[in-house]
């Protein structure tokens, strides 16, 4: 029996629906939420990735800042522009663009912002709160993962979770959402032995590898009923594809995910859901 589609578009429209009404009361209230993002250079992905959230934000009624800085940007530079934010109390979240330029330091980059606007749940402050179940921001993709599985009712309590992905962005923090609800967490990265045996056994996968090169899931790594996510994304032959042939992987699986179309809208819905939770939260302190 052909498994069934996880359809990210569907799911993150009616996360929007929901960001969308949840505008329209803190405008009553004379608020009006806005996501400030910063671009650092002049990678053509990175230009796309911040023009399809401005036009997200737009859809749903959220005002954008849109911060744009040369490839040369300087530590201090940067630095300056998130206090300057920080500082703003009409800036209800802020946003880098990873990757950033090499001269920049990352971790200290993401560190600078404002927890209550950290609207990718990557500082320091918000993972450690995730890992203390008392996090509000939390990583946009993973969050949409959990989005995705609520959609479809599929619990995960006592399920065997497979996480092939060790990243901040993805994988620790799907880790600690996964193990608030009771789920048995495995995580796999690439010095993992046995990587088959070890997906066999799993009743939910997400697989975030990105490089189809060195990695692909197949069908013959799942065990029949298994829900797959794929995370990941790579080019092959100027198509974007994932972790996985969705084609082939579906024809065992009991719900998968395809990409595109998959956990990609689910991200990008989920920034404006943190979005929404951050202005909420400032206007609770008054901020």
């Amino acid at each position: 029996m052909v498994g069934t589609k996880i359809d990210g578009k569907i799911i993150a429209q009616s996360v929007k629906d929901r960001v969308k009404g949840a505008v329209e009361q803190l405008k009553s209230q004379g608020i009006t939420p806005c996501l400030a993002t910063v671009l650092v250079g002049d990678n053509p992905a990175s230009a796309s990735y911040v023009k399809f959230k401005h036009r997200d934000c737009e859809e749903v009624g959220i005002t954008t800042k849109d911060k744009r800085l040369p490839q040369t940007t300087t530590q201090k530079e940067i630095d300056e522009l998130i206090d300057n934010l920080n500082a703003d109390p009409k800036v209800h979240g802020i946003l880098i663009q990873l990757p950033l330029p090499k001269q920049l330091d990352e971790f200290a980059t993401i560190t600078r912002i404002l927890p209550i606007k950290d609207v990718d749940g990557l500082t320091p402050h918000n993972s450690g709160l995730l890992a203390m179940q008392k996090a509000a921001l939390v990583a946009c993709t993973p969050s949409g993962v959990m989005e995705m599985l609520d959609f479809h009712g599929i619990g995960v309590e006592g399920k065997t979770v497979i996480i092939i992905n060790r990243s901040n962005l993805v994988g620790k923090p799907l880790y600690h959402l996964m193990l608030a609800r009771n789920a048995t967490v495995i995580t796999c990265h690439s010095r993992t032995k046995n990587i088959k045996e070890m997906c066999q056994i799993g009743d939910i996968i997400v697989s975030a590898v990105g490089n189809r090169e060195r990695f692909e899931l197949t069908p013959d790594m799942i065990k029949e009923g298994a829900v797959v996510i794929d995370v990941a994304t790579s080019q092959v032959d100027g198509k974007l594809v994932g972790d996985t042939d969705y084609d082939k992987i579906i024809q065992k699986a009991s719900f998968a995910s395809p990409v595109p179309g998959g956990v990609g809208p689910m991200t990008r819905a989920m920034l404006l859901k943190n979005t929404i939770t951050a202005c909420s939260l400032a206007s609770q302190i008054g901020r």
